[in-house]
């Protein structure tokens, strides 16, 4: 269903938020992760109305197939396509990267926004990574390092939460195997993937790969994170996701169209900040600006770390491994 409320898109956005431009973009390719339903959706959306050609590595064919549908009835002629991808599956990853490769298309902008947020308890993905960090951060990252020679003159968005400005990387226990906790494990993911996120700007200026690197998060916004997840052991929304519905709905929280637009705002920007999300109280809401980097994403150190040990965990799978 087409959503009820309309937020002004980036492209008209007030030059004090740093104006975007969503022109020129016919002939572009632009891939999105998590792209079959809500704020993955409506950046598909934005990007294939305004010329892109989109492409949506899904995990749910039937839930691609509705998001399809849901892009050509506002676009008919749009250039969208599916891919099969599973982020919590190194195997699947490296079958995605092995067909973008294999077609040769530049990829203009890559936009990682999928993810999943505390599942009821303690999981893993198909290598033996716990299921956040591995789906969040390490499946992000195994395809983004995977697709560098696609990416060169492009831009890589990478979506982070408000959750990476709290907690911290539990280096001596990674996947989280002594003692769980969910949400300090959600946010481990997302400074991880945050810190990933600066060290790509940074070796790519270093090495000179052309690549614009840059984070954006969504503020608060009643997305499916804590939706009902069968496919995680979530069989009902959770208490926090029907209270984000009704602030969302009061003006207080965000909208899944307000939430879009940090990350389109990064992805087209002319000379893009570090960092985008909401510009309202606390950066929970509203139209979307530059942000100061969360404390936990400002040592350079631990980007390296964070990249240095990824690299280590996903390079056996590459090379036929069969997980932890």
């Amino acid at each position: 269903m087409d959503p009820p409320r309309r937020v002004r898109p980036p492209w008209r956005t007030p030059r004090r938020t740093g104006e975007s431009t969503m022109n020129g973009l016919s002939g572009k390719r632009v891939v999105i992760t998590g792209g079959s339903d809500g704020v993955g959706l409506g950046l598909a959306r934005h990007f294939a109305a305004a010329g892109a050609e989109v492409v949506l590595p899904v995990r749910n064919q039937r839930k691609g197939e509705a998001a399809l549908a849901a892009i050509r009835r506002r676009t008919p002629d749009a250039a969208v396509s599916l891919r099969s991808l599973d982020l919590s599956s190194m195997r699947s990853v490296n079958a995605l990267a092995d067909v973008l490769l294999d077609e040769g298309e530049p990829v203009h902008v890559l936009l990682n926004n999928a993810g999943v947020m505390t599942p009821p308890d303690r999981q893993t993905t198909e290598d033996g990574f716990e299921l956040q960090f591995g789906t969040n951060h390490l499946g992000h990252f195994a395809l983004v390092t995977r697709l560098l020679p696609l990416l060169k003159g492009g831009r890589v968005v990478s979506q982070i939460s408000i959750a990476a400005n709290q907690g911290a990387i539990n280096w001596d226990d990674l996947n989280w195997e002594r003692s769980y906790d969910g949400g300090k494990a959600y946010s481990q993911s997302k400074i991880a993937f945050g810190l990933f996120g600066l060290e790509l700007a940074r070796r790519s200026e270093a090495q000179g790969w052309g690549i614009t690197s840059v984070l954006a998060h969504p503020g608060v916004a009643p997305t499916n994170l804590l939706a009902a997840r069968p496919e995680i052991g979530r069989s009902s929304d959770t208490l926090g996701v029907r209270l984000i519905r009704v602030m969302s709905k009061i003006g207080v929280l965000g909208t899944v169209e307000s939430a879009q637009l940090p990350a389109l705002l990064a992805a087209t920007a002319p000379d893009p900040a570090p960092f985008y999300g909401p510009r309202r109280f606390a950066h929970l809401s509203g139209p979307p600006a530059p942000q100061k980097l969360y404390s936990r994403l400002t040592s350079a150190d631990e980007a390296r770390r964070v990249w240095e040990v990824s690299e280590e965990l996903v390079s056996g799978l590459r090379a036929g491994g069969t997980g932890r």
